[in-house]
């Protein structure tokens, strides 16, 4: 488990679809495909879709964390999983423990949907053992209405105003509290170097000192209370709190962004793997991954879905149009291996600092 985990935004579904999400929590043996995935990332109907579209059925089972189903995968070998929603970082990590499948192109003719630089991601160029599901960036999420200038720099974060001190939260997962520091310091977002780690933990220790909160799921929410007025934020989830304040603006520092991507794999173990890829070749289709976009407001790596966006929803959200040009210049997360422990060790100090 090499790398810090996103929590998801349930969406808004009715009791009964949200019922049945929590149902099939764990796999069983009625279904031809199990599908694990976070909960609310893909439409509610998607398997009843996906089976009247092939006459396969499929059964959804819920993980919170990337973390909870690396553990269930590595303990049981992948089996009892078809495919398996995971960010970049834990596709690595499977890969090279040798659970999960080579992508069959010939089986997802669909991947000629998506953008060419989503075929060239530094994790897994050619699409060789993930397929990118989402892609994004992390940045400043803030009040426009209460803040007098807009941010420009991680160190308005990080070394924030006496305004601003006690009204800002940071990610408290390893990876994106760590990145804020590494980015503000001129560093790569996979650093491994222990003296440049040392200096990034300096750095959010004394930025502890400003903070209202750690926080990675309710910070959207503080912004539009005005309880924070500042906050590290996923550039979906910022969306989350501009949909019920437009008075909420997104930026990406000048030092700049990680970039973030989710990804669907095959498990080896897997007995219904031409199935898994007709999933795969499913959710890839413009009109179901055009749903991802407009549901969960994340950019996803399909190009006809992103030009079927409506110009309003666009406007709405401004971040949703980032030129896919712009977005891959930002350095991806990757696994940095034997590294994760000295990340986590430091997260912790920096969670214990006084």
């Amino acid at each position: 488990m090499t790398a810090s985990t996103r929590l998801r935004r349930p969406l808004k579904i009715s009791s009964i679809a949200l019922g049945l999400a929590l149902a099939l929590s764990a796999p069983g043996a009625a279904a031809e495909l199990v599908i694990s995935n976070w909960d609310g990332y893909m439409a509610p109907d998607a398997m009843d879709a996906f089976k009247a579209a092939t006459a396969v059925s499929g059964e959804l089972v819920v993980h919170a964390t990337n973390e909870e189903i690396m553990g269930k995968l590595v303990a049981s070998g992948g089996k009892g999983y078809d495919v398996v929603f995971v960010s970049s970082p834990f596709a690595e990590v499977l890969n090279k423990l040798g659970l999960i499948e080579t992508i069959d192109h010939a089986k997802i003719p669909n991947l000629a949907n998506l953008y060419p630089e989503a075929a060239n991601l530094p994790h897994d160029v050619g699409n060789n053992f993930s397929v990118p599901y989402t892609w994004g960036t992390t940045g400043l999420c803030y009040r426009s209405d209460l803040v007098k200038a807009e941010p420009a720099s991680w160190n308005d974060l990080l070394a924030p105003s006496d305004a601003l001190k006690g009204k800002t939260t940071m990610l408290a997962t390893d990876r994106w509290l760590l990145a804020a520091g590494q980015l503000a310091k001129g560093y790569s977002v996979n650093e491994t170097d222990p003296a440049k780690l040392a200096e990034v933990k300096d750095l959010l220790i004394s930025a502890k000192k400003t903070l209202l909160a750690y926080d990675d799921t309710t910070f959207y929410s503080k912004l539009v209370s005005g309880e924070a007025l500042m906050v590290q934020a996923w550039d979906g989830w910022c969306n989350y709190g501009i949909a019920e304040n437009p008075q909420i603006k997104y930026v990406i520092p000048k030092e700049g962004s990680d970039l973030w991507v989710d990804t669907m794999v095959v498990m080896k173990a897997s007995a219904n793997k031409d199935a898994a890829f007709q999933f795969i070749n499913f959710m890839l289709d413009a009109k179901n991954h055009a749903w991802a976009a407009q549901n969960i407001d994340y950019k996803v790596p399909n190009k006809p879905a992103m030009e079927s966006l409506p110009a309003d929803f666009l406007a709405k959200f401004p971040n949703m149009g980032m030129p896919v040009a712009e977005l891959v210049k930002f350095e991806q997360l990757r696994d940095v291996g034997d590294a994760q422990r000295d990340y986590s060790k430091i997260v912790s100090e920096i969670k214990a600092a006084q």
